[in-house]
């Protein structure tokens, strides 16, 4: 996947920002999610516990993934076992090497523990209103996220 993955630049993220986050959202220079993938149960126990996903409840392989605000892949972290959390994740993994001072990370709520981690390298993590507040978005957030 290598080849495919695009190089994180403010400048070429700002120019090409879609129309929904320019208003609140011109700051983010990628969106991070971990994704996990279901694997067959491995034989040894310590390897099932390790790969056991309890939001899955399954075996899993999970991966970090991040994209520019248009939708280009930018980085994909090594498989971890399931059972590692998205804070854990981003922090083990060299993901923060993609990363410039300055630059914001849009998360939802299962990397609220690593923004102390991020502000440590200069990197601001933003998190949607509906993330932060628990709250349905409004008629009109809704609107210019689709």
């Amino acid at each position: 996947m290598r080849p495919f993955l695009v190089k994180l630049d403010k400048c070429n993220i700002k120019k090409n920002l879609p129309m929904a986050f320019r208003h609140k959202y011109n700051q983010v220079s990628c969106i991070i999610d971990c994704l996990e993938i279901e694997i067959q149960k491995p034989s040894k126990a310590l390897n099932q516990s390790l790969s056991w996903s309890e939001y899955k409840k399954a075996n899993t392989i999970k991966y970090l993934v991040s994209c520019s605000p248009n939708g280009l892949v930018n980085y994909i972290s090594p498989g971890y076992g399931g059972r590692v959390t998205d804070t854990c994740l981003v922090e083990t993994c060299d993901f923060i090497k993609c990363l410039e001072p300055g630059m914001c990370v849009m998360a939802d709520r299962g990397f609220k523990h690593v923004e102390s981690y991020l502000l440590k390298h200069g990197v601001k993590l933003m998190r949607p209103p509906s993330v932060v507040t628990g709250t349905k978005l409004s008629k009109t957030e809704d609107s210019l996220v689709k």
